[in-house]
């Protein structure tokens, strides 16, 4: 059967990417969106990855075709990430589309995985006609921070911190409700919600008796929920919101924070958010274990000790941790900046 004209494809592709943020992130799968095309570029069936455990992608489009009665044979299969080569919780996807008569495969980003990588070479040795790195470095972005994982062992970190002008976190008394506007507020709750953990220190948690949850404006919580995570030896008071949280609370009482990342990969948490306060953000700077910042910059002066980032143990201009500026947005009238370490390049 001819490949579908390029156009459809590239259409199906971007179609694919939107389908497959219907998934949650920050978990052990990544998300995945599959769209099946016949040989003139329309669509026949599409599907997404719903999380861990449940079918993939290409099996949900698979199964949607097989419900309306159709064939897959001769069809095209448009994904974003390589078709998984191994048996986990499903069985693997390469192996289906190989037996669905699918005639092409047009993917995106290469699975990087020890076990579930290698699907093209499946799909290659049954005649099935493939076709990767397809706008790859969209797709790549699609799934970063799990492509980071699979290839480091340990989760993404972002950090955050809300600050003024003058680099305050709160007033000398401590309050700091709000140095941010609503509209700040709610982007960093959507970013809650893109990562698999949220982390506060045991202090913070004290002080505030956070919930730690991903909300609407209107305080409905979002669908996917971030795994809470306080850290620090400080009991967790038996009436605290964080002892009902929707997706489970691990507290870590060591200051090891390689041992904590090790811990939350292992529970198959590969991004994580951390929340504060400046103790916790600086230690986690000063273990670079950092792979990007939010920094939400409200527009007031408040002078004090209060300082949104601690001592980071840096004694001169040379040592300062350098960071490319992403992303620089007005919302309402604060500045929202997402930067990431500079990697060295010599």
């Amino acid at each position: 059967m001819t490949l579908p004209p390029d156009t459809a494809i590239a259409e199906a592709m971007e179609r694919a990417r939107v389908l497959a943020l219907n998934g949650p992130p920050g978990g052990a799968n990544p998300q995945v969106g599959c769209v099946l095309l016949d040989a003139n570029g329309t669509q026949a069936a599409e599907g997404w990855h719903n999380g861990s455990g449940t079918p993939h992608a290409e099996a949900v489009a698979l199964q949607k075709l097989h419900d309306a009665g159709q064939s897959a044979r001769g069809l095209t299969a448009v994904v974003t990430l390589e078709p998984c080569s191994h048996t986990g919780k499903t069985p693997p996807c390469a192996n289906a589309l190989v037996d669905s008569g699918v005639s092409h495969v047009v993917f995106s980003s290469y699975d990087p995985g020890r076990e579930s990588g290698g699907g093209s070479t499946v799909l290659l040795d049954a005649g099935v006609d493939v076709h990767g790195g397809f706008d790859e470095t969209e797709g790549t972005a699609l799934i970063e921070k799990w492509l980071f994982a699979q290839r480091t062992g340990r989760p993404w970190v972002t950090i955050k911190w809300a600050m003024s002008l003058d680099g305050r976190a709160a007033a000398a008394d401590g309050t700091s409700q709000w140095i941010t506007s609503p509209t700040t507020r709610a982007q960093v709750h959507r970013d809650r919600a893109r990562h698999g953990a949220i982390a506060v220190g045991s202090q913070t948690m004290l002080v505030d008796n956070p919930t730690l949850t991903a909300r609407h404006p209107d305080g409905s919580l979002m669908d996917h929920q971030p795994h809470a995570v306080v850290v620090g030896s400080a009991d967790i008071p038996s009436g605290f919101n964080l002892m009902n949280h929707p997706a489970g609370l691990t507290h870590y009482t060591s200051r090891d924070l390689p041992g904590l990342m090790d811990v939350l990969f292992e529970r198959d948490i590969t991004s994580l958010y951390v929340e504060g306060g400046p103790t916790l953000a600086s230690a986690f700077l000063s273990e670079g274990l950092c792979d990007e910042v939010h920094i939400s910059i409200g527009p007031l002066l408040l002078g004090g000790p209060k300082l949104a980032v601690g001592e980071l143990g840096i004694g001169s201009m040379s040592e300062a941790l350098e960071l490319d500026i992403h992303s620089l947005e007005r919302l309402e009238s604060d500045i929202f900046v997402v930067a990431r370490p500079r990697k060295d390049t010599e």
